[in-house]
C-alpha cells in the first residue's frame, strides 16, 4: 500500500485562506458560530464567514498552530482557513498530517507570524483516499483513548496536589489542646517594610547581583530571583536595615494576599523589595508553620476580610500586628510540619510520576502520528 503514496508540495494539497476581522458589534458570548483566532475560539457571532468544517492554522500571535473547526465559523485576520479538494482528501487526515509538520518553526517576528509560501513548500506524503480513512480511523480511535488517560491523569495530578493543603486545613481547623490565639505582634520581634521606592534608583540596578525580594518572586512559598530586579553590593550595605537573614519570613504587601516564604541560608543576604513586609518571629513561633498556616486558603480568605485600598488588595503594618494566628506550643508546631514535610514528600512523588504518564501519552500522540504518516500504521 505503501507504494500508492505520493509525494505532493502542500500547495498541490491545501489552500490557506486568509481570515477576516469582525467588528465588536457583531460578537456576542452566546453567538451561534465560533470566531476563531490564531489557537483557537476567541469569541462567538451569529455570523459566519465560511460555511463548512475547515482547519484554522494560526498566521500571527499563535502561529502555526492547528485547531479543527466546527461546521460554520469566523476566522479572523490572524489566522488562516484551510480549503481543499474534498474529492481527494479526508478533513480529519489533513488535520493529522498539518500537526506532524511543526508549523510553528516556521514563525519569525516580534510577533510571530508565518508566510504561507514556506509552508505551501513542505513536501508532504498522500495515499489513496481509503488509505487515509484507514489512518483517521485508526488514529481518532487511538487519541480519544490517550485524552481519556490523559483527563484521568491530570484529575489525579489535582487531587496529589490538593492533599498537601487539605492535611493543613484540617489541622488547622480542628486545632487541638494547647492552642491559643496570639496577635502577630506578639509572636514576632519586628516586623519591617522594605525600603521606599525613592530609595533604590535606576543606577543600582545591575546584571549579577544581590536579589531583590519583591511579591513578584514569592511563588508557591518559595522564593524565585529576577535577574532584572538585583543591586550592587554597595546598595544592600547602604540598605543594611532590609537585609534579610535566613528565617525571616518575608510576606507579598500588596497583590494576590497570603503569598510569604521562609527565608533559608541561600536567601541570607539578600535584599527585602519595596512591596514586601519581612518578619523576625520569636521562639514560640516555628517559620515553617506559620508560613503554612499565613498561605492555607482558610488564612487568605482572613486576610482578604482584612485587606485595604480599591484597586488593589493591600496589608499595612498595623493589620499585620493585630493578626490573630491560632499558635500551639512549638513543639507541636514541629511535630506538625514534621508530618506535612513526610507527606509532601510523598504528594510530590505522585506529581512527579503523574507528570511522567502526561509527558509519556504526549510522546505516544507523536509516535503514532510519525508512523501514520511514513506508512508504517
Amino acid at each position: 500500500m505503501k507504494a500508492l503514496w505520493k509525494d505532493k508540495p502542500l500547495r498541490e494539497v491545501i489552500q490557506l485562506e486568509y481570515g477576516k476581522p469582525l467588528d465588536q458589534t457583531y460578537r456576542k458570548p452566546d453567538g451561534l458560530y465560533p470566531v476563531y483566532g490564531a489557537n483557537g475560539e476567541k469569541d462567538r457571532s451569529d455570523k459566519f464567514y465560511f460555511g463548512k468544517p475547515s482547519i484554522i492554522v494560526g498566521r500571527k500571535g499563535s502561529a502555526g498552530e492547528v485547531n479543527l473547526t466546527e461546521d460554520k465559523f469566523w476566522p479572523l485576520d490572524v489566522a488562516y482557513f484551510v480549503s481543499f479538494d474534498e474529492r481527494q482528501y479526508k478533513l480529519r487526515f489533513l488535520y493529522y498530517l498539518l500537526k506532524t509538520l511543526d508549523l510553528p518553526r516556521f514563525a519569525k517576528g516580534v510577533k510571530p507570524g508565518i508566510n504561507r509560501n514556506e509552508v505551501y513548500s513542505q513536501v508532504v506524503k498522500i495515499p489513496p483516499l481509503p488509505e487515509q480513512e484507514r489512518i483517521v480511523g485508526i488514529l481518532d480511535k487511538a487519541f480519544e483513548g490517550i485524552a481519556t488517560a490523559k483527563a484521568n491523569a491530570e484529575k489525579n495530578l489535582q487531587n496529589s496536589c490538593a492533599i498537601f493543603e487539605s492535611h493543613l486545613q484540617s489541622v488547622f481547623t480542628k486545632r487541638g489542646e494547647g492552642w491559643v490565639e496570639k496577635r502577630l505582634g506578639e509572636v514576632a520581634v519586628s516586623i519591617s517594610t522594605g525600603p521606599f521606592g525613592t530609595m533604590l534608583h535606576k543606577k543600582d540596578y545591575v546584571p549579577d547581583g544581590i536579589p531583590l525580594v519583591n511579591p513578584m518572586n514569592i511563588i508557591d512559598s518559595k522564593i524565585v530571583p529576577s535577574s532584572k530586579m538585583m543591586v550592587s553590593a554597595e546598595t544592600r550595605d547602604r540598605l543594611r536595615n532590609y537585609v534579610l537573614k535566613a528565617g525571616d519570613i518575608v510576606i507579598a504587601r500588596r497583590g494576590e494576599l497570603g503569598r510569604c516564604a521562609l527565608i533559608t541560608d541561600r536567601e541570607d543576604g539578600w535584599l527585602c523589595g519595596t512591596g514586601s513586609f519581612f518578619v523576625r518571629l520569636s521562639d514560640c513561633m516555628h517559620g515553617k508553620f506559620f508560613v503554612a498556616l499565613f498561605g492555607s486558603q482558610q488564612f487568605k480568605a482572613r486576610l482578604e476580610g482584612s485587606a485595604v485600598g480599591t484597586t488593589m488588595n493591600s496589608l499595612n503594618h498595623s493589620i499585620l500586628n493585630d493578626l490573630l494566628l491560632p499558635v500551639p506550643p512549638i513543639a507541636i508546631q514541629k511535630t506538625i510540619m514534621a508530618k506535612a514535610d513526610e507527606l509532601l514528600s510523598e504528594t510530590q512523588h505522585l506529581e512527579t510520576l503523574y507528570q511522567q504518564k502526561l509527558a509519556a501519552l504526549e510522546a505516544l500522540k507523536k509516535s503514532l502520528l510519525h508512523q501514520a504518516f511514513s506508512g508504517r500504521l
